[in-house]
């Protein structure tokens, strides 16, 4: 399957631009569009909130090839891109851009790439919770309050709308790792989330 992958950040903006682009990019390559994935929406969302996550990552299957316009369409923040093209690229599905001239695939390169991404994102993470870490550390020493006040309990758990999310990929293999990364947490949050999911089955 080959699927071309638009997306806007407003609904003002049009998305004929970009369908005309990979749609003379394919007709030069001979590569016929089977399916078109199209949203309006900001990159700033994360990606299981955008068709991007919800449609386009659970269709593709290994061999299949995505064409955007750049790379920028997968998302606003570093982080974020590289956390979707390591998925894709974990799992053998090629990402062409046109603008950028990016073609990763299922070649050593690629999974090169892959192994970067992952890590440069686990980098950036552990950098962000250091840097909250000292922004907490400072506003507890200026007397501010921090957190819950003492007594209440959180009322929900950041992961649990994804409960059946992780579950099946968890049954298809898939490392926590992977799944930490594509919904943007710790690996540490998501071991203690998975612990909690089979701690309450087993209540059941």
């Amino acid at each position: 399957m080959v699927y071309g992958y638009i997306r806007v950040s407003t609904s003002h903006q049009n998305m004929e631009n970009q369908q005309l682009e990979i749609e003379k990019f394919a007709r030069l390559n001979g590569i016929h569009i089977d399916e078109w994935i199209e949203e309006k929406i900001s990159g700033t969302k994360k990606p299981e909130l955008r068709k991007l996550g919800k449609v386009l990552m659970h269709k593709c299957s290994e061999g299949d090839l995505i064409i955007c316009t750049e790379i920028s369409r997968f998302g606003r923040s570093l982080i974020m891109i590289m956390n979707v093209l390591q998925y894709f690229l974990e799992r053998n599905i090629k990402v062409w851009t046109i603008k950028d001239n990016y073609r990763l695939g299922d070649d050593i390169q690629s999974k090169v790439l892959a192994f970067a991404f992952g890590l440069s994102a686990e980098i950036e993470r552990q950098l962000i919770s250091e840097r909250t870490k000292l922004g907490l550390h400072r506003a507890k020493l200026e007397g501010k309050q921090i957190g819950r006040k003492s007594g209440k309990k959180a009322s929900h758990y950041k992961l649990s709308a994804q409960d059946e999310y992780i579950k099946q990929e968890l049954l298809k293999g898939r490392s926590k790792l992977s799944l930490a990364n594509e919904l943007g947490v710790a690996w540490s949050t998501m071991n203690k989330h998975i612990k909690r999911i089979l701690s309450l089955e087993k209540k059941d």
